[in-house]
């Protein structure tokens, strides 16, 4: 999450004072004044210290009606870029993005199901080098790499903890493979988390308390409490879709265990169980693509999903209260039918309290949400407010 300027008697920073620019909670010196209560030369200096940076920029706005034109500051997104990877069971999505998170340029690579980190990564390497490259010298300087993974991950060894989908991929940091990439930081993160992360961006950074449940091949949930991530412990918050449901009793799940929900309410079951029908489906997309068509048996089947993990969803909602539900994965793309569902149960097994003002919405950047997450969690350390007085202190970041 992005970080504001710390509340302390000592005085702000030039990190602190990027962040107010770059939230747009100051465009002027005057108002960074009035914010931090430094003084008019103070300002001066942490403003001339981050435009030599190339973070701010300084532009004229509006028309003088004397002296000096008025000026605004803002944030200079251009001034570099972040490369970003979600990487999935059967596709990664690749992008380079600018220093707001915004997509600039993108791609797909399809892979095997079972494709190592060794087989993989090296192609990942080099498509991230292509891509930066056809952006040319406009592209500025690589200041991070995004990467998501799904399952827990153990984002202080930037590496996969426990995938029941990624096999062979726990415990093997990914950054060495990145190295003839660039020298910037590599962060790596679950795929629901960062895709919650690209949710609080723009018309929906108010909401404090969040929760987005990714429903694509497997169930993830991303949370956000008090605008803060929550990763727990040992970072497996929102694994939801191996908690053990009655739907699901006697039913062996893809991760050894027997009676988890993603068992009956997840992509990969919602295939196999059309697959038993003699249907010609591979995948969780196939299965929309059908529900779109207004195939009756698949549309029934997800909106049973939704009725299952609603079920399941109610008491997370409970417990933590969230002012909003996001539904972002392959089922966001028959929304309307996986949310009837949704809603039938998570409003009638949750306390009245918890689903008065609860809103439930499909995720704001659908496909791309992976890639804009991942982007987004990286920009949020390199461009925190201790990164950034590193930074401008001539120290190396983090």
């Amino acid at each position: 999450m992005r970080t504001t300027p710390r509340s302390t008697t000592s005085p702000a920073t030039g990190g602190d004072v990027f962040a107010l620019i770059r939230d747009g909670q100051a465009t002027t010196r005057t108002e960074i004044g009035n914010l931090t209560g430094l003084s008019r030369t103070a300002v001066a200096a942490r403003v001339s210290s981050l435009q030599a940076s190339g973070l701010v920029v300084e532009r004229e706005e509006g028309v003088s009606t004397g002296g000096r034109p008025p000026v605004k500051l803002s944030f200079h997104v251009q001034a570099g870029v972040v490369l970003s990877a979600a990487i999935g069971r059967s596709r990664t999505q690749l992008a380079i993005c600018d220093l707001a998170g915004d997509v600039i340029v993108a791609e797909d690579v399809e892979q095997e199901i079972g494709t190592s980190p060794a087989e993989l990564m090296p192609v990942i390497a080099q498509r991230l080098i292509a891509l930066r490259e056809s952006l040319g010298e406009t592209a500025g300087r690589t200041v991070g790499i995004g990467i998501s993974l799904p399952g827990t991950v153990d984002t202080e060894r930037g590496c996969s903890l426990n995938s029941p989908m990624m096999s062979g991929w726990d415990g093997v940091p990914l950054q060495p493979f990145l190295t003839d990439v660039t020298d910037a930081p590599v962060f790596v993160d679950n795929d629901a988390n960062v895709m919650v992360l690209a949710e609080r961006r723009g018309e929906r950074r108010d909401f404090a308390d969040m929760l987005l449940i990714k429903a694509s091949t497997g169930l993830g949930a991303g949370l956000v409490s008090g605008g803060v991530l929550q990763r727990g412990a040992l970072g497996a918050a929102g694994e939801i879709g191996h908690t053990k449901t009655a739907a699901a009793q006697g039913v062996v799940c893809r991760c050894g265990d027997v009676g988890c929900i993603e068992a009956v309410a997840g992509g990969w079951a919602l295939v196999r169980n059309l697959q038993k029908q003699g249907r010609d489906v591979t995948h969780i997309r196939d299965v929309i693509t059908l529900a779109l068509a207004g195939d009756a048996e698949a549309r029934r089947m997800i909106r049973e999903s939704g009725r299952q993990i609603g079920e399941v969803l109610s008491g997370a909602i409970n417990l933590l209260n969230p002012e909003v539900v996001i539904v972002g994965g392959d089922m966001a793309q028959a929304y309307d039918t996986f949310v009837a569902g949704l809603r039938e149960t998570l409003y009638g097994n949750a306390i009245a309290v918890a689903t008065q003002q609860l809103q439930i919405l499909p995720w704001t950047h659908g496909e791309l949400s992976g890639v804009v997450g991942s982007a987004t969690m990286a920009l949020d350390h390199v461009l925190s407010v201790r990164a950034v007085d590193q930074l401008l202190a001539g120290a190396p970041r983090p």
